[in-house]
């Protein structure tokens, strides 16, 4: 921040000698006079002197003479004669000085004693609240000089100014210059840094301190930056809020103090830079704020000229802002209402609300709600009308919307299982020779992923990779080839976060074909991502231990008896005899164990009673499950996450909305393979699901997710089973794990 950079210089009394300009001790010890004693009044002030010089000598962790808080000798040296020479100096002549009455005496024994105690304290500390250890010649050094300033009566302020923050806090720390002529500039000062190292205090500070000399230009200063900060604290009736109002020579600082006396003030931040430039007003933004449609439409043009100017290299103020805003409004004013009509078979009806729109308009739509719109929503709704609206040309849609979050549109476009006709709207190479427009699309998807801010066009490109292979192979094998040259482009570049982005890309990618037989474990620090081997299931008996989580509501009571008979048969013996569970035992093949909590009535927390009880026999029988399902409502699916096994290594989400909870599951089994929806959770899947996994677990059978997945597509009929979403196609959640281990790491790709 320049402009605050440019206060600190005119506030810093920056004329005055840099630190390092500051006379430091002599090499000698200084010689105390033969017979020489302290008057015994102050006996006690010299005592806890040395007692404050021996403890920051031991607070290095040796017992010795000596303090050496870091490897260089020369310099631990110079702090052990500041110690040790320079403080006693420093204290006999102050007791011997012949201007200094008792009580000045004692003041000043006494201010050296609390600058030592808090060195001391505060050295080893980490953050605004630590000392530099390698400050300490340079603070003893300034403490004797400020006793010199203050004994004559001058201002201590042109000392303080000139030294770091933690040395000149230290200082002040000596209590005893509160009286100085300079003192209060001195606190000034160090408010001052205090906010420049910590610029999101600012406002903070400032509120506990609002008549600082200062005040006003570093609220100018702080404010584009903080700008949420500067519109809270604006809003309120103390001395800082009135301050803040007060200013009239700053355009945003006016803008954002009359929105903060507005109750729809939030509203306007998307539109800040708009108003500053004076292309909307806040009336008319007030216009449509109660208007659904012309306020996301007013979004989206705001969006599409901001990215516009990000593309020229200006970046409008508030743009993230903006963002959040039209993600909002996308999601609970359209994706929610169309999902919660999926029962609704008239289209016409389903998707009524969204008919108003134009193709960029439904765009950000479908980019905006990733990760909670239903397939039926995107493929039946969205995308036929976008496409429609733009005359089934796809180039044309991403040249409307300036390729703005393209990435995150091609990872959806196949998760849904239409890229393929979004690529085949593409025309075709002008002539011989030239690329066609969508292979040129597909390379631009995968390249300069480490030049995008933070990992999610990474994460997309990851999550893309599953449906495109099992769809697209011709797709599949060149972003795979394009991995690789972009790997060696980075390598050639330097770049160690595109060799680590890319070499991560091609080893998941890679994983999904098993003649190549690549150990993600061993690569990459993350677990195998299409299967998990049955060995990795079995505990060291052999055995596999599955465990159910079900909840006492009027659909767990319901679907239980369904989910105990599922087992009725000659493969399997079940155990009823427990009041709080079931156990359910292979009697043929390999061993494997469901224990299932009952549905006890929820009213009463019984359900919540049977889970607590199944948990205690599992620990102490010592009894680890290595596979977890949960069946109840969303709201239900924490209480699992939180009793779940860590060891998990497959998790099924059987609630609505489970695919949202991946971060939640991973953060509780790191290496677990997760399977959730992205809406409805039904019997109708999630029965077939839990049948199909026992068979193969009974038959040893290492479950291998693409066959896994494609024979449970032919056995379950139901339309929901279209958004649930296998763990091979959750590869964005295990590239950011694995990019974040890489990057923390010594190791190199």
């Amino acid at each position: 921040m320049p402009i605050l950079f440019r206060i600190v210089i005119f506030l810093l009394f920056l004329g005055f000698a840099s630190p390092e300009a500051i006379a430091q001790p002599g090499n000698g010890s200084f010689p105390i006079p033969a017979g020489y004693k302290p008057e015994f009044r102050r006996e006690r002030n010299h005592e806890l002197i040395q007692l404050e010089q021996r403890l920051i000598m031991d607070s290095d962790g040796s017992k010795d003479n000596r303090f050496t808080p870091g490897e260089h000798e020369a310099l631990n040296t110079a702090l052990t004669h500041a110690l040790r020479q320079e403080v006693n100096r420093i204290a006999y002549q102050i007791e011997t000085d012949p201007v200094f009455d008792h009580r000045l005496k004692v003041n000043f024994l006494v201010g050296l004693e609390s600058l030592l105690k808090y060195f001391r304290e505060h050295w080893k500390r980490s953050g605004i609240e630590a000392v530099n250890p390698q400050y300490l010649s340079l603070l003893v050094a300034n403490y004797e000089a400020c006793v010199t300033s203050d004994k004559n009566g001058i201002s201590i302020a042109p000392l303080v100014a000139r030294l770091p923050y933690d040395v000149g806090t230290n200082l002040l720390a000596a209590g005893i210059f509160e009286r100085n002529p300079g003192y209060q500039i001195c606190r000034e000062n160090l408010l001052l840094k205090y906010c420049t190292l910590l610029p999101e205090r600012t406002f903070l500070v400032l509120q506990k301190n609002p008549d600082v000399q200062f005040a006003d230009s570093l609220i100018k200063a702080v404010a584009r930056k903080f700008a949420h900060q500067l519109y809270d604290y604006a809003a309120a009736g103390d001395r800082l809020g009135q301050r803040i109002r007060a200013i009239q020579d700053d355009a945003f600082v006016v803008l954002i103090a009359r929105m903060s006396l507005s109750k729809s003030g939030q509203q306007y931040f998307p539109f800040v830079d708009h108003i500053l430039q004076g292309k909307t007003t806040l009336e008319q933004i007030d216009a449509v704020t109660e208007d659904t449609l012309g306020y996301y439409r007013l979004l989206v043009a705001t969006q599409q000229d901001y990215v516009k100017r990000a593309i020229q290299g200006d970046t409008a103020m508030e743009s993230r802002a903006l963002a959040r805003r039209l993600e909002d409004k996308a999601r609970s004013h359209f994706v929610t209402v169309i999902n919660a009509l999926h029962n609704e078979k008239d289209l016409q009806v389903r998707f009524k609300i969204i008919q108003p729109l134009s193709a960029t308009e439904l765009y950000y739509l479908a980019v905006s709600s990733d990760g909670t719109i239903y397939t039926s929503s995107f493929v039946r709704g969205i995308y036929p009308l976008m496409m429609s609206r733009i005359g089934n040309r796809g180039d044309s849609l991403l040249k409307e919307v300036r390729f703005d979050r393209y990435r995150k549109f091609i990872k959806m476009a196949a998760a849904f299982n239409t890229l393929d006709k979004f690529l085949a709207s593409f025309p075709a190479a002008s002539r011989n020779g030239i690329e066609d427009p969508a292979n040129t699309l597909m390379r631009a998807f995968v390249k300069n992923l480490d030049k995008a801010d933070g990992l999610e066009d990474g994460a997309d490109v990851a999550d893309s990779y599953a449906s495109i292979a099992e769809n697209l192979q011709n797709v599949a094998s060149r972003m795979l080839e394009n991995i690789r040259e972009n790997q060696q482009e980075a390598a050639r570049q330097g770049s160690r976060k595109g060799v680590v982005i890319y070499s991560i890309l091609e080893k998941l990618f890679l994983s999904a074909d098993s003649t190549q037989e690549i150990d993600l474990t061993k690569e990459l620090g993350i677990p195998p991502v299409y299967k998990v081997p049955f060995r990795d299931l079995a505990d060291d008996s052999g055995r596999v231990h599955v465990q159910l989580f079900i909840y006492g509501d009027k659909d767990g009571i319901g679907v239980f008896p369904g989910l105990v008979n599922m087992f009725n048969n000659s493969n399997w013996k079940i155990d009823p005899s427990n009041k709080y569970w079931v156990r359910v035992t292979a009697a043929k093949g390999k061993p494997v164990t469901l224990y299932m909590n009952r549905p006890l009535p929820e009213e009463q927390n019984e359900d919540t009673k049977a889970q607590k009880e199944l948990n205690n026999y599992l620990q102490q029988q010592g009894i680890t499950p290595r596979i977890t399902i949960n069946r109840g409502h969303s709201y239900n699916a924490p209480y699992t996450i939180a009793q779940m096994s860590p060891a998990s290594k497959i998790v099924f989400m059987g609630s609505c909305g489970g695919y949202n909870m991946i971060h939640d599951i991973l953060e509780k089994a790191p290496d677990a393979h997760i399977i959730g929806t992205k809406q409805i959770a039904d019997a109708p899947v999630n029965n077939p699901f839990l049948r199909l996994l026992m068979e193969k677990l009974r038959s040893g059978n290492d479950i291998e997710w693409i066959g896994f997945w494609k024979e449970l597509d032919h056995i379950v009929t139901d339309k929901i089973f279209e958004d649930y979403v296998p763990p091979h196609k959750n590869l964005g959640a295990l590239f950011i794990k694995a990019y974040t281990k890489a990057m923390t790491s010594s190791s190199t790709y």
